[in-house]
C-alpha cells in the first residue's frame, strides 16, 4: 500500500516541487492549498494525488482537511509543513495584524498540522515530519524581522518535537532553504537576486527541485537515524 504524504502550501514553488518528488517516489500526495485552487487541482491531477483546501492557521479547518484525506486517501504517514507567507518592510512599520498573520501561518500552521497528524503516528509508532524553515530563520534578514522570527521559531519547535516524539518512533526534521527561484521572491529585482547569488559559495539562486530532494531525503527511511536536524540548503550562503 502506498504511503500518504501531506504537503501544505503545495500548489506552487517549493511545495509544488516537493509534491512532484514524492509522487515520483511512489507516494500518494495530498496537496494542500488555501487560495490557489486551480493550480493545486491541476498539480494533483498531474501527479495522481488530490487537492485539499484549508487555512493551516485555523485548527478546525486543518482537522476537517485531515478527515477528508483519511476518508479519500488513508492516514498521513509523512507530513511536510511547507505553507508560509512573507512580507517585506521595516520592522517598525509591521502592524499587529501582519505580525499575527505571519506567525499564524508560518508557526501556528506547523503546530496545527503536526498536532492533528501525530495522533495516528503515535498509534502506529512511526511517522516523519519535515518542517520548512528558511536561511533567514538561521541568520536573520533585514526588513524581514517578523518572517525571520517565525522561521527561527520553526527551528526551535522542530528540535523540541524531535525530542518529544523520538521515543515513539516519529522523526522530526527541518530544511532551511536559502534564496530560491519562487513566486515568493518575485518581488525582488533581477539585480537584487544576482547580488544574493554572488554572496553564496556556489554563486547561483537555488531551484525548488533542489530543496525538494533534501526534503524527501529527510522524510525518507534513508535518514532513519536523523531527527532534530536542520538541513541548510542554501548554496553556501551561510556556512
Amino acid at each position: 500500500m502506498k504511503k500518504v504524504v501531506l504537503v501544505t502550501g503545495g500548489s506552487r514553488g517549493i511545495g509544488k516541487a516537493i509534491c512532484e518528488k514524492f509522487a515520483a517516489e511512489g507516494y500518494l500526495v495530498a496537496v494542500n492549498y488555501e487560495k490557489s485552487e486551480e493550480k493545486a487541482k491541476a498539480l494533483a491531477e498531474k501527479i495522481g494525488g488530490k487537492a485539499f483546501c484549508a487555512d493551516v492557521s485555523d485548527y478546525s479547518a486543518v482537522c476537517g482537511m485531515f478527515d477528508e484525506i483519511e476518508k479519500e486517501m488513508g492516514e498521513v504517514s509523512v507530513l511536510i509543513n511547507n505553507a508560509a507567507i512573507s512580507t517585506f518592510g521595516l520592522f517598525q512599520d509591521c502592524s499587529d495584524e501582519e505580525w499575527e498573520r505571519i506567525f499564524g501561518v508560518n508557526v501556528k500552521g506547523v503546530f496545527n498540522c503536526s498536532k492533528r497528524a501525530v495522533g495516528n503516528m503515535l498509534k502506529n509508532q512511526s511517522g516523519s515530519i519535515v518542517n520548512i524553515s528558511s536561511i533567514w530563520g538561521v541568520t536573520g534578514a533585514s526588513c524581514e524581522c517578523h518572517y525571520s522570527a517565525a522561521k527561527a521559531a520553526v527551528i526551535g519547535y522542530t528540535k523540541a518535537m524531535a525530542k518529544e516524539l523520538g521515543p515513539s518512533g516519529i522523526r522530526v526534521n527541518c530544511v532551511a532553504p536559502g534564496a530560491v527561484d519562487t513566486d515568493m521572491n518575485a518581488r525582488f529585482s533581477k539585480e537584487d537576486m544576482e547580488a544574493v547569488a554572488e554572496e553564496s559559495a556556489l554563486g547561483y539562486i537555488g531551484k525548488p527541485e533542489e530543496i525538494a530532494e533534501a526534503v524527501f531525503f529527510a522524510a525518507s527511511e534513508k535518514a532513519s537515524y536523523m531527527t532534530g536536524a536542520v538541513l541548510n540548503v542554501n548554496g553556501g550562503s551561510v556556512i
